[in-house]
């Protein structure tokens, strides 16, 4: 019988760790194959170590901290995997300890804040204005209150924590530092302000005049395809590595990390490491946003409709593969900017999508719709329907998750118990309702309405063509 393989912290000569210098919100496989990434090949990585904190659960931490955060990357390409030891993240931590957050946020070391907390955490209303009444944002406040009157106050978002964090550093007098949003959302950093902004100001104490003053909001665009981790996957990692790791991370060799906007504090050099620092990020953002993601959730609901479990098996669907293309078409109409060489970027996602050994879930893509398809999906179509066209193509994503939602599946959406209620209507009323829960003004044109409400069914599928699940 064979020897269990050493663990991963202990098939290693002891690493120099990093000082924490950066404070992580959102510890996950794609923060790791990501962020983390990037500041471990920065050539300053020595001077730069990261605290990442969980969001709901303390599991990853747990797990992270039982091989001192070591874990391995794990590159997958249609020709092989490769395999390299991370060593940037130095204290992983559940998120729900405030205590060690305020810590470490309040530190004078601590230059740089990051975040993958997921479109949703930001929780503006549909118009991007900060709603004190949402439930999320009121319990935060009430946590707030009770914090700074010495109660017992937790607050229980990512971002309520946040606040009450950067309010210790101002008590503290540690100086400015950076805020940097790593979510796929337009103009994230502006995001992350306004949410940041309005639980201060809800909160009272003067803490959103000193965040304006002291607190930068960095935007960027991320992108690498980062599938979640399975247990063949650790197995492959203990038999080619020779050592057991209960938390590998596996992604595509592809990465982008696109940054713009102040670090008042210093921050590691990844532009060295291949990050791209730009003073005007909207062109890449939108060409990510809509290239990408915007296919990304057509693949999602179009793709189960049909039967199908990945992106991979999805585009290799001549009727899913359509649809992405022709909103591809409508896209690159409306996206400027030098360097963008949208032909080169949507051939270059063909190959990426195609790659049947990054096994990327479509329903793991299908969370969060509401929030997602107000950035992927309307911005397109508001701007085709500006110039005099249909705006079908965006129509189709739209249709697509209004039969995937309408199917009964098992999705995940902060407005999951609204889009229920618009379920139950009929016809276009079904339509309109669950139009209205991505946008108003598109829900209000009932040309809109109609079109959408004639490509629903677009997707179904006969138990003669339904293809096989894999």
């Amino acid at each position: 019988m064979n020897a269990a393989p050493p663990a991963l912290n202990r098939s290693l000569k002891p690493l120099p760790r990093p000082p924490v210098r950066i404070v992580h919100l959102g510890l996950g496989a794609f923060h790791r194959s990501h962020q983390a990434w990037y500041t471990q090949h920065a050539p300053d990585a020595a001077e730069w170590g990261i605290a990442a904190f969980t969001g709901r659960r303390p599991d990853a931490a747990a797990a992270l901290s039982r091989q001192d955060c070591l874990y391995t990357m794990v590159e997958r390409s249609a020709g092989g995997d490769s395999f390299e030891v991370i060593g940037s993240i130095v204290e992983a931590v559940d998120g729900a300890n405030i205590a060690r957050l305020c810590e470490l946020v309040a530190a004078n070391e601590t230059a740089i804040v990051t975040l993958t907390i997921t479109e949703a955490a930001y929780g503006l209303a549909a118009d991007g204005t900060f709603d004190a009444g949402a439930p999320g944002a009121a319990e935060d406040l009430r946590a707030l209150s009770a914090a700074a009157s010495g109660e017992a106050g937790v607050p229980g978002t990512p971002l309520g924590r946040l606040v009450l964090a950067l309010a210790r550093r101002r008590d503290s007098g540690a100086g400015p530092l950076a805020v940097v949003s790593c979510d796929n959302l337009s103009a994230n950093g502006d995001v992350a302000r306004r949410a940041v902004l309005g639980l201060a100001s809800g909160w009272g104490s003067g803490l959103a005049g000193w965040i304006e003053a002291n607190v930068s909001f960095v935007s960027t665009s991320v992108d690498r395809i980062t599938p979640r981790t399975t247990e063949a996957d650790i197995a492959e990692v203990a038999e080619q590595c020779g050592y057991s790791d209960n938390s590998p991370v596996v992604a595509e060799p592809f990465r982008n990390w696109v940054l713009s906007g102040d670090f008042p504090a210093g921050r590691p050099r990844w532009e060295e490491a291949g990050a791209v620092v730009v003073s005007d990020i909207e062109p890449y953002e939108n060409r990510k946003l809509w290239l990408l993601n915007g296919s990304h959730s057509i693949l999602a609901y179009a793709g189960q409709l049909r039967g199908h479990a990945t992106v991979a098996d999805a585009l290799a669907d001549p009727l899913c593969r359509k649809a992405v293309e022709d909103f591809w078409d409508e896209a690159a109409r409306h996206l400027q900017g030098e360097g963008l060489d949208i032909p080169t970027y949507r051939h270059a996602l063909l190959e990426r999508f195609g790659n049947a050994r990054i096994a990327h879930r479509l329903a793991q893509i299908a969370a969060d719709a509401t929030t997602k398809l107000r950035m992927r999906a309307v911005p397109v179509m508001t701007a085709e329907r500006a110039d005099g066209r249909s705006g079908a193509g965006s129509a189709l994503m739209l249709a697509a998750w209004i039969d995937y939602v309408t199917a009964g599946s098992d999705f995940q959406d902060p407005l999951a118990a609204e889009i229920q209620a618009a379920v139950a209507l009929e016809g276009t009323e079904r339509v309109q309702g669950l139009l209205r829960l991505v946008s108003a003004a598109l829900a209000d044109d009932p040309d809109v309405v109609a079109l959408v409400a004639r490509l629903c069914g677009s997707f179904a599928t006969t138990p003669a063509e339904t293809p096989a699940r894999t």
